[in-house]
């Protein structure tokens, strides 16, 4: 059983260890929707990596990076609403990779794999190149943690103290494109912004300071990929569902400690 979870095991707790502290900044900025809408250009990520004969995650992060730029441009040039931008980008992304997906007659894509993950397709390079992926967004976050925090808590204080709020702005959105890319196949591209959203909100009633946040997101969704891993493995549900499941598990029972404590 153990070298049967290994992979998926070592694979949900790096994701969580880079969830928990950027899922924290997700929450902070309030851009849960840029985190579904990314989720839902992943697909057309899958499709173009198959098309093009390309490793999917490189294809998965240049299309999720190439969202966050379009939408950082069209944040500039537009007066649409950002919400109306994300829902045109989200539902856009998802269709053009659907038709992409058509047109892949010599290979099977088993869809239910991407879109809901697979226990049994996390092997160890999976692993191994979530790690990098891991490695890459905790450095960026702990080299620029400060000017992300304080364009996070107040851009124009931000700007005056000679940050660059455009910068930050998109360096969270492609750190996001990263772990959504890095994860799909473990928790799968229709949910994994709930591992960076459910976390962290699960912690906000408990933290002190924003470290203190990331900090508890970090546990909360290392405790998440456990307690998913183990009820799939008991009932044989599917391993990504069954990971948020836990983490909405943990976030109720963080919302009735709190509201019992207060």
């Amino acid at each position: 059983m153990i070298e049967f979870l290994l992979p998926s095991l070592l694979a949900g707790l790096g994701i969580a260890i880079i969830a928990g502290p950027l899922g924290s900044f997700v929450v902070w900025r309030k851009m849960a929707y840029f985190g579904d809408t990314l989720a839902h250009a992943s697909l057309l990520g899958i499709a173009l990596g198959f098309l093009l004969h390309i490793n999917l995650y490189l294809a998965l992060i240049v299309t999720c990076i190439a969202i966050a730029l379009f939408l950082v441009t069209l944040q500039e040039k537009s007066r649409v609403s950002t919400d109306t931008l994300l829902g045109i980008l989200a539902h856009s992304a998802l269709s053009l990779g659907l038709i992409a997906i058509s047109f892949l007659d010599h290979v099977r894509v088993d869809l239910m794999s991407y879109l809901f993950g697979d226990l049994l397709a996390v092997n160890f390079t999976d692993v191994a190149f979530i790690y990098v992926g891991v490695l890459v967004v905790l450095l960026t976050l702990y080299r620029y943690w400060h000017p992300l925090l304080s364009s996070t808590v107040n851009e124009e204080l931000a700007a005056i103290e000679g940050v660059n709020i455009k910068a930050m702005r998109l360096l969270i959105m492609v750190l996001t494109g990263v772990v959504i890319a890095v994860g799909m196949k473990f928790v799968g591209a229709l949910i994994i912004s709930s591992l960076l959203i459910i976390p962290a909100a699960a912690a906000h009633k408990f933290s002190r300071s924003p470290e203190q946040m990331a900090t508890i997101a970090t546990l909360t969704g290392m405790l998440s990929v456990l307690g998913g891993l183990a009820m799939s493995w008991s009932y044989d549900t599917p391993a990504g569902p069954s990971v948020v499941c836990s983490a909405l598990v943990l976030f109720i029972m963080a919302q009735l400690f709190a509201r019992q404590r207060a």
